[in-house]
């Protein structure tokens, strides 16, 4: 076993409190690595340095942010098939998610490079003779970053690349199940010639590392993806303190399929297949509810079956595997509790739903089918955040999207239709952020804005050009030259 890996304070890579095991859910036996977990002390040392290097990398030039960034992604960008294995290992994605979220992480720091040279302001006349007015936008400060398990590289990528390009400095808690990745995109960025304490990496657990990051009163803003009651946490934190700090919450998602009468049948099995279930159902835009209308369910119900027989649930690194494990035990439990509700409820059990046996010990579980559920059921309610999804029938359209929207939920939702009308009324009436029409609710493109409403999300979008609203503030100015 090699050297436990280390976090980065004030640009020094520094022992930690504990030791922290990575383990590969495919093979519990196999040890990703050792990574040290921080100390309370450690948190507030991290963000100490952060607050320090702020004045100085806030006025740093966009050519020094610019180089810097895209040293990074093309670092990701060669090392994607080394990057992707590690991911895979740590996380459970098959190799072949595992190498195309490393790819995304790669573009998004490209983007984010490019969003240095393009950041604007405005000067504006105003209604006082005379007087000028400029709009500018500024960093916020040190932001602190508290990210999930089930998108270990991207994640990390989409809230560092941004908070950088615009000039401010970072502490980051990656989740402790997986903190590989983030380790590597730490360690690429340090090597790039970020100035010591721009960006600090504080691995460990949520109670003590996270909860200094949220209570101290040098961190300026929280970015949080994860879980609705711990988001709850982040934001009864977040504004209770003396001094209340900007907040960006991406939490849970319960979405919504709909499958229309006229949608192709190919089309809209593929659609669901792939929502539902691919990344181990591990996905918060993951389609948990199928909404099928009562002409097109028998037929959706046998063909999706027929295509979850035909998948491959193995170790994520084999060759052929279409679904990996589930991340840990305590996830496996979750799902095997809402199989159990599910079955209780009245549900049926059309496919799936047991644990399997591999040639490694590892989470295995077959993804699970459930027909003749109801939307007031905890399965069509609740997040389970695995490879479990429920069938719900409709008779018409307008019960369709009453269905869809009756939910605490708002991240993303999808339609099955070959009707231009309904597709059209759906993107329109629709209560999510994210809406998709004859594709899987689940992938996105990293140059557009990531988001939902209701209980899914709270403050301004990530990703694309909108991730600014979140990472600068804007400052209005008043001159009267005289």
């Amino acid at each position: 076993m090699n050297a436990p890996f280390k976090n980065l304070i004030a640009g020094e890579w520094v022992e930690g409190a504990s030791v922290n095991p990575n383990i590969n859910p495919s093979n519990t036996k196999d040890v990703v690595g050792e990574y040290v977990r921080a100390s309370k002390q450690q948190a507030e040392e991290a963000i100490a340095a952060a607050k320090a290097a702020f004045p100085a990398w806030a006025r740093s030039t966009p050519q020094e942010r610019y180089e810097i960034l895209k040293k990074a992604s093309d670092e990701i960008l060669a090392r994607k098939d080394e990057l992707g294995r590690l991911l895979s290992r740590e996380e459970g994605k098959t190799l072949a998610e595992g190498v195309g979220e490393t790819v995304r992480a790669g573009q998004i720091f490209a983007f984010f490079a490019g969003e240095c040279l393009r950041l604007s302001g405005e000067k504006l006349a105003s209604v006082r003779p005379g007087v000028e007015v400029d709009i500018t936008r500024e960093p916020v400060g040190v932001v602190g970053m508290i990210t999930p398990w089930n998108f270990p590289i991207a994640i990390p990528s989409w809230k560092i690349a941004p908070a950088l390009a615009y000039g401010n400095c970072v502490v980051l808690k990656p989740a402790d199940l997986v903190p590989g990745c983030s380790w590597a995109i730490v360690d690429i960025l340090h090597r790039a010639g970020l100035p010591k304490g721009v960006l600090n990496l504080v691995m460990g657990r949520g109670s003590e590392v996270g909860q200094t990051i949220l209570d101290h009163k040098d961190v300026d803003a929280i970015t949080f993806t994860g879980s609705v009651p711990t988001g709850r946490k982040v934001a009864a934190a977040a504004v209770g303190g003396t001094r209340m700090k900007k907040l960006q919450l991406e939490m849970g998602g319960k979405n919504p399929l709909v499958v229309l009468d006229d949608a192709d049948l190919k089309v809209a099995v593929e659609v669901a297949v792939n929502g539902a279930f691919f990344s181990t159902g591990q996905r918060c835009t993951a389609s948990s509810r199928l909404i099928v209308q009562a002409g097109i369910h028998d037929k959706f119900v046998e063909a999706c079956v027929e295509r979850l027989k035909g998948l491959v649930i193995d170790d994520a690194l084999k060759p052929g595997t279409h679904i990996g494990p589930v991340v840990d035990q305590g996830q496996l439990d979750q799902d095997l509790k809402y199989i159990g509700i599910a079955k209780e409820e009245g549900a049926k059990l059309a496919w799936g739903g047991e644990l399997l046996n591999r040639e490694t010990p590892g989470f295995y579980l077959q993804p699970a089918l459930f027909t003749e559920t109801t939307n007031d059921m905890r399965i069509s309610r609740e997040e389970v955040f695995g490879p479990v999804a429920n069938v719900i029938r409709v008779q018409s359209y307008d019960e369709a999207l009453a269905m869809a929207n009756d939910t605490e939920f708002g991240l993303s939702s999808g339609i099955c239709t070959s009707s231009l009308k309904y597709a059209s009324h759906f993107k329109r009436n629709s209560e999510a952020g994210m809406i998709m029409v004859n594709l899987p609710t689940a992938g996105v493109d990293y140059h557009v804005p990531f988001g939902g409403r209701k209980g899914s999300s709270y403050g301004s979008r990530e990703q694309g050009a909108y991730a600014r609203e979140f990472y600068t503030t804007v400052k209005t100015a008043y001159t009267f030259p005289g």
